[in-house]
């Protein structure tokens, strides 16, 4: 295949190597089954010469992944994927690693989207996206790309909705593994990652008690389940938003009051949104919130919140901690957003711990494999993660947790296969 020379990235200070290098190892010792499929990797070499493009969150456990699909074969390039979630330092440690990485956190709009145009200027052959940012900005602009194109990887909800969106209207450009709706990914990551991280950010930034706080979780899919099980459990009460009538009535019997926003913006004193949706939260709610109220988003976008309204609503805006806006309104009160409503679990903290993103990496590594042989087989559309690559996620989860679980006997297989026996 082509090779394409990379630029040599754009980090914030190289001299962080060192110590991201450290931290890349520190991630590693969590997680023993991307390390398996390294090893796996490094013999086989499944992505020999392939060009991959990926728009992920730049962390420790991010950069793992990296160093798995090079040891795989693939010349890889990296850029974030959210303006506040990259570790300086572990881009730093990429770049030394032969990665050129293309993120600084904090860094504004246009130099977010110059990144992401740095890494298609590595002409990638397979996408690989968390949010679906790098495979929008090819197809809407770098159309002269997509014939070389086999394939890409998705690790978010929101990036799946978008990427089913193109599907339905006939613009995807080329088949994609949703790898975030594998069951060894969002029923762990998006559950227990997003639950503990989200919770982290939040203490992290405010140093506030949970306990005795109402904490209003404006969503209940996996990540909402994971945010409520966290935040009842250090005490708080925790009431949910949702517009499903089916995961309202889940949450209800999970032990969780269940509300529309404009009654939960009355009375809540910490707000969380992770519903992928635009404005969830706004001016109307701001207007309506305790003084003194937190506000933060666990989504992939910061659009869940109306941003625009309280900067209106407010007289005055200080920044009492890192990553607290605090936003005086005309009558006095006073209500705080997180991480400028961007990602509060990786902006304000450190993102999902490796012993969870172990198995979504997993299927990530994996899935780029069955792409780089598989593509000239799959359509332009938005494909699960074959069953068997969840399977073996989970099985070298367990092994490497020292766990074994039964099999089924011939006569049992035998029995569950049938539609003749009875009562």
């Amino acid at each position: 295949m082509q090779t394409v020379v990379a630029p040599q990235g754009d980090v914030k200070d190289r001299s962080l190597a060192e110590r991201g290098r450290a931290r890349i190892a520190w991630a590693a010792a969590s997680m023993p089954v991307l390390a398996q499929i390294r090893e796996r990797f490094e013999k086989e070499k499944p992505l020999r010469g392939v060009r991959i493009g990926a728009c992920l969150h730049v962390t420790t456990e991010t950069a793992n992944l990296m160093l798995a699909l090079q040891a795989g074969g693939a010349q890889t390039a990296l850029c974030a994927s959210n303006p506040l979630s990259t570790q300086d330092d572990v881009a730093a440690a990429l770049c030394e690693f032969g990665i050129p990485t293309f993120a600084i956190k904090g860094e504004d709009h246009a130099r977010y989207y110059s990144h992401i145009e740095s890494v298609i200027g590595t002409r990638p052959q397979m996408s690989m996206d968390d949010g679906c940012d790098l495979v929008t900005t090819i197809f809407k602009e770098h159309k002269d790309l997509l014939a070389d194109m086999i394939g890409g990887c998705e690790e978010t909800t929101t990036g799946v909705i978008r990427l089913r969106a193109m599907q339905r209207d006939g613009v995807l450009p080329y088949p994609v593994i949703a790898v975030n709706n594998a069951l060894t990914k969002h029923m762990f990551d998006n559950r227990y990652g997003t639950g503990q991280s989200t919770l982290d950010g939040i203490v992290r930034a405010t140093n506030v008690l949970i306990a005795g706080k109402n904490v209003v979780v404006v969503g209940y899919g996996w990540c909402g389940r994971g945010i409520a099980s966290r935040a009842a459990g250090l005490g708080g009460h925790v009431i949910v938003v949702e517009v499903d009538p089916r995961k309202a009535i889940e949450a209800v019997m999970d032990g969780y009051r269940v509300m529309p926003i404009a009654q939960a913006a009355k009375t809540g004193d910490i707000f969380v949104t992770v519903t992928g949706n635009y404005h969830v939260i706004g001016e109307e709610h701001f207007r309506a919130m305790k003084d003194g109220a937190i506000v933060c988003n666990s989504g992939h976008f910061n659009d869940e919140l109306d941003l625009e309204a309280v900067e209106r609503l407010s007289v005055r805006k200080s920044e009492p901690r890192a990553f607290v806006e605090q936003y005086e309104l005309s009558d006095g009160r006073n209500v705080c957003i997180l991480a400028q409503g961007r990602l509060v679990n990786l902006a304000a903290g450190e993102g999902h711990p490796a012993a969870v993103m172990d198995m979504s990496f997993a299927n990530q590594a994996m899935c780029a494999a069955h792409l780089a042989k598989q593509h000239r087989s799959l359509e332009k559309k938005v494909y699960d993660v074959p069953v068997e690559i969840d399977e073996e996620v989970a099985r070298l989860k367990l092994d490497s947790m020292g766990i074994t679980i039964d099999t089924l006997t011939p006569e049992q297989a035998k029995y569950m296969e049938s539609w003749s026996e009875g009562t």
